[in-house]
């Protein structure tokens, strides 16, 4: 099910997203204001985030806790280097958050996944640099600061608080 806001009086409405086919557009009714909207559903390509350029499987992901700016999100990591920003038309970012954050940068921070000799993933996570920067637990990263970043650790990009999950995305949270 998806959840989208009425562009009138944010209302939200609820649908099941598939249903129908992709790039169909879609027509909605507000039940508390009665205005009409049209959505355009993505492609399959385009799906989640912007442009992966790898067809690797997700390793961990970020939870994007909703707020006045957009709803909850999960975006997958792959191995290599994950540009986490905001989603414009586009965009380099490979981790695109799709929002309307003022504070977050379009490339706000990287995230970097690494396997360790030992078989695991690691994850590093590092400013792009950003105008607001980049939280982890509370501590501002300076430009030039690499951090390890493990399961359940908060990082903060402008107004939006994301959550690390290592392994595949289960859609429990």
């Amino acid at each position: 099910m998806k959840r989208i806001r009425c562009p009138k009086c944010d209302e939200a409405v609820l649908f099941d997203e598939t249903r129908y086919e992709a790039g169909r557009i879609l027509v909605f009714e507000c039940p508390a204001c009665h205005k009409q909207f049209k959505l355009r559903l993505p492609s399959r390509s385009s799906e989640g985030s912007a442009a992966t350029p790898t067809e690797s499987p997700a390793v961990g992901h970020l939870v994007v806790v909703e707020n006045v700016f957009h709803f909850k999100q999960t975006i997958p990591l792959h191995e290599g280097e994950n540009v986490v920003g905001r989603w414009v038309k586009g965009t380099k970012a490979n981790a695109a958050i799709k929002t309307v954050d003022p504070s977050m940068d379009t490339t706000h921070c990287i995230i970097t996944v690494n396997r360790t000799p030992a078989g695991d993933f690691r994850f590093v996570l590092r400013d792009a640099p950003s105008h607001t920067g980049t939280f982890l637990q509370s501590e501002i990263l300076n430009d030039h600061d690499r951090a390890i970043i493990r399961e359940g650790d908060i990082i903060t990009i402008g107004a939006t608080t994301l959550i690390l999950r290592e392994g595949e995305d289960d859609q429990v949270i």
